[in-house]
């Protein structure tokens, strides 16, 4: 890998900076909320099935979130919830996006280290307003060619980012949390992909089964890259 990236795209959320923990957090507290209706588990099943439902109406992020967990409150009390619950719920939903931005160990190093050896990129996805509130935070925008926050993170994805970079698969490297949306699309295309575990990850990215690839790296902290570049 060492003689042919040229340019590195870095996952932002569970890679740069903690995100998930946040949504758990709501979560817990949405199950707290709704615990005269259904157990902690049988709401957390039902929001998940409520998030996968409104994935295409609404995208991934905060806010299709928000919506996601009044819409389960709603169907899962037969529409008796009190609008005061509403209330809070919607509060979770904007606790999140207000919430401030901490950088995983190791993130500022490493950029620093890489920067100007290598086109850096952000590429992810969420909501356009608050990833872009979020760079902002994290203080990291000039450390990056170009940011790419996208609907979706699919092979037709990867590609068009490739494309706009004129970068070749072989010439990239992508750096994420997410077997799913980081690793597997970018190994299909036939660029490099490393996976550094995060240790709360959404049902929805998980992927189970082993994965043996000569492009794929196993790192434990986003330093180790360093090591085979």
């Amino acid at each position: 890998m060492k003689n042919n990236i040229k340019t590195i795209a870095f996952d932002a959320d569970d890679t740069l900076w903690v995100n998930e923990t946040y949504f758990q957090e709501a979560e817990n507290e949405l199950c707290k909320l709704l615990e005269e209706y259904l157990p902690a588990q049988s709401v957390s099943e039902e929001l998940f099935k409520t998030e996968m439902k409104n994935l295409p109406l609404y995208g991934y992020g905060a806010k299709g979130f928000m919506l996601s967990m009044i819409e389960t409150a709603a169907r899962i009390s037969n529409n008796t919830v009190p609008a005061e619950t509403i209330a809070k719920i919607i509060r979770l939903g904007q606790g999140i996006i207000e919430k401030p931005v901490e950088l995983l160990d190791g993130v500022v190093e490493t950029l620093k280290k890489l920067n100007g050896r290598y086109n850096l990129v952000v590429a992810t996805k969420g909501d356009l307003l608050h990833q872009e509130q979020k760079l902002k935070k994290s203080a990291l925008e000039p450390y990056f060619h170009h940011i790419e926050i996208m609907s979706d993170k699919s092979e037709s994805d990867y590609e068009k980012l490739l494309k706009h970079l004129d970068c070749r698969p072989g010439n990239f490297l992508m750096i994420g949390n997410s077997m799913r949306s980081d690793i597997l699309p970018v190994l299909n295309l036939g660029a490099s992909a490393a996976h550094i575990p995060y240790h709360v990850t959404w049902a929805h990215e998980q992927h189970e089964h082993e994965l043996k690839h000569d492009n794929f790296y196993e790192l434990e902290h986003l330093s180790d890259i360093l090591n085979y570049l």
